[in-house]
């Protein structure tokens, strides 16, 4: 080993020393410089006169263009055999990467127009390698010569891969005649090695957001590379499928659509690496714990946006499963001793080995209001844990290296119920004064019919009309709301209570009417319930538990004339049979169902509107004994079979 060492030695004093270091050679996009030395010796000496190294490894600006490109328009004012062309770059040329070789625009005509590029030019237009006095010569992702240093899937040099992950899916066409494309997949911003294949008749398309919120749409119509919001696409569009290739990074947020465009289906095979763009940044030191005498200070993690460059919420970095969590640090500090009248408390030492303070919180209370918008609220104490694994309360402080969590909460903050009036039905009248109805119902904020609106707040259901036409007739002796058949196709609209965590009347179905005629009872069971929040059932409570009016438990029935029985009622039976029914609605009503045939086949004829009496609710066609006759609509004819008949 000595004498190999000398050796060395020997053939090294053969040279003077290394000069400077040339100027770049080129300004921008990776350069190489050189320096060189003189041999001292009559011999010849061994090794190399110059050395090489790289230099403005930094990016050109995008108008700066292609060095390669550069160096072969430099020759577009060179006649060449004669003639002026406007020469393009030849690039990845196998055999000879490292001379100028130029095609002439519009032409196959390629020519070398010069042995070597110029120092710095790139070998290939995908690598680093860049070629050095006419040859090719290694360079790594962090730009040093001869460095075998390369970029992991995520574009980080050297890189572990841990900033992306590997995304690939399928995606099969669903063709449906309403919808004429549809969302392969979208890819983030920062995403690489983008490759997408669709096999099948259908088309694909891009649309593009920047990080400025910038909107834009390619159509792909055509094979070709081109360049999108700064990404460079490689398109290839074949008869029966079409391939996607983005290198990347992604300069904006890429959506992948899909346009329909034949009966079969089609199927989008995809793959990408996508950047996480959330990660856990550790925080500095936080204030020291003791202003004297020994303290103690600890770090936290934040999740940082790599995008927007701003903190954001933890639950952002727990999204990616290979995102974890840095442990705090902690360090001494403030190790001066106190001033003897600090009156400084002496705090215990902490020991390294024992799990860090921590927040604790006792469960939320129950909602302040089950609609609307309301609070719930829980107490937060800082904790500590002993090695024996006994929890006791510590001062807020020991818990600060994490944000304290919140203490209150809005809950239920969607709208309370609400009532609803529909349409008001016609007057029950032709001529002179009657009433009209309308169904008005309690729709909760999902548009759901429900329970819980305040009677106090119900609309009216009923009220009274006036219809211009006299009546030329003796006057009725009970109002129309006492004649017994409009109560045969009246329905009172019962509101369904639900069950709320407040103790409230419940109500169950009516029982059928005590008598099959004339005018009976139906009774009712009225519980005081609550819901049980905790576990989600139903406790039945004391009636005194529940607050305002309980509604009633018995009401008045009618069950149809007993046979022989008169029409006409007293004012007492037509109260007995009216008094406890406040609100109903009509359920039955006449409508208008088409015409007949025409009365003649030609020479004019007539055609009648067909008048039916349907339920209101179900649409469905019922027994004409169920609508009120006085409102049957007028007879209604039209002409029809107009055109003469031929003759005999």
């Amino acid at each position: 080993s000595s004498r190999t060492a000398r050796s060395e030695e020997d053939r090294d004093s053969l040279w003077d020393a290394w000069g400077s270091w040339s100027e770049c050679s080129r300004t921008c996009g990776g350069g190489a410089s050189y320096s060189l030395r003189r041999c001292l010796s009559s011999k010849t000496c061994e090794g190399r006169n110059i050395r090489y190294r790289t230099c403005s490894n930094v990016d050109c600006p995008p108008e700066a263009g292609d060095f390669r490109a550069q160096q072969c328009s430099a020759h577009n004012d060179v006649k060449y055999q004669g003639q002026l062309y406007e020469w393009l770059p030849v690039s990845n040329d196998p055999d000879n990467p490292c001379s100028l070789k130029c095609q002439a625009r519009g032409t196959a005509l390629v020519v070398e127009l010069a042995p070597k590029v110029l120092d710095g030019t790139r070998c290939y237009t995908e690598s680093l390698d860049m070629c050095i006095s006419g040859l090719c010569q290694i360079v790594g992702c962090d730009h040093q010569l001869g460095s075998a240093v390369k970029e992991d899937n995520c574009g980080v040099c050297n890189g572990d891969g841990s900033t992306c992950r590997l995304v690939r899916g399928h995606y099969k066409s669903q063709l449906s005649a309403s919808k004429l494309d549809d969302t392969v997949v979208a890819i983030p911003y920062g995403s690489r090695q983008i490759r997408l294949v669709l096999k099948g008749p259908d088309h694909l398309y891009l649309e593009t957001k920047t990080l400025q919120g910038v909107k834009s749409e390619n159509s792909l119509s055509t094979t070709g590379s081109f360049l999108v919001e700064n990404s460079s696409i490689d398109f290839q569009k074949l008869p029966d499928k079409e391939i996607l290739r983005i290198s990347g990074p992604l300069t904006a947020d890429f959506t992948i659509k899909i346009h329909y465009a034949g009966a079969a289906d089609s199927s989008v095979q995809f793959i990408f690496y996508q950047p996480i763009i959330h990660r856990w940044r550790e925080t500095d030191f936080f204030p020291c714990s003791a202003s004297c005498g020994g303290g103690y200070q600890l770090t936290s993690a934040e999740c940082f946006d790599l995008r927007s460059n701003r903190v954001v919420a933890d639950q952002y970095c727990h999204y990616y499963p290979e995102n974890i969590k840095p442990k705090p640090k902690l360090q001494e500090c403030n190790l001066d001793p106190c001033p003897a009248s600090d009156g400084y408390k002496q705090i215990m030492p902490y020991d390294l080995y024992h799990p860090l303070p921590r927040w604790e919180s006792t469960p939320w209370t129950a909602c302040s209001s089950s609609c609307g918008g309301g609070i719930q609220s829980r107490s937060v104490s800082c904790v500590e844990e002993d090695i024996q694994g006994h929890i006791s309360p510590v001062e807020e402080w020991k818990c600060m290296y994490t944000p304290k969590m919140p203490v209150v909460q809005p809950c239920n903050i969607f709208d309370c119920p609400k009532w609803l009036a529909q349409e008001w039905s016609p007057c029950t009248v032709t001529c002179g004064q009657g009433l009209r109805y309308r169904v008005v119902l309690c729709i909760d904020h999902r548009g759901m019919h429900t329970g819980g609106c305040s009677t106090k707040t119900k609309p009216h259901i009923k009220e009274e009309c006036i219809v211009p036409t006299p009546c030329y007739k003796p006057k009725e002796k009970l109002p129309v709301e006492a004649k017994l058949p409009w109560f045969k196709q009246a329905q009172e609209l019962e509101e369904g209570t639900a069950v709320s965590e407040e103790p409230s009347f419940i109500p169950e179905a009516w029982s059928t009417c005590s008598v099959t005629c004339g005018v009976g009872s139906q009774m009712r069971l009225v519980k005081c319930q609550v819901l049980l929040s905790f576990s989600q059932s139903v406790a039945d409570l004391p009636i005194d538990e529940c607050e305002g009016p309980k509604p009633v438990s018995q009401r008045a029935c009618y069950s149809g004339p007993c046979s022989g029985e008169a029409t006409e009622y007293t004012p007492e039976e037509t109260q007995l049979l009216y008094g406890s029914l406040q609100e109903f609605d009509e359920l039955y009503d006449w409508e208008y169902e088409g015409f007949t045939e025409c009365s003649e086949s030609c020479g004019g004829g007539v055609q009648e509107a067909v008048v039916t009496c349907l339920n209101k609710q179900t649409r469905e066609i019922a027994d004409e004994t169920l609508c009120v006759s006085s409102r049957r609509p007028p007879q209604l004819l039209k002409s029809c079979s107009l055109d003469p008949c031929p003759p005999r």
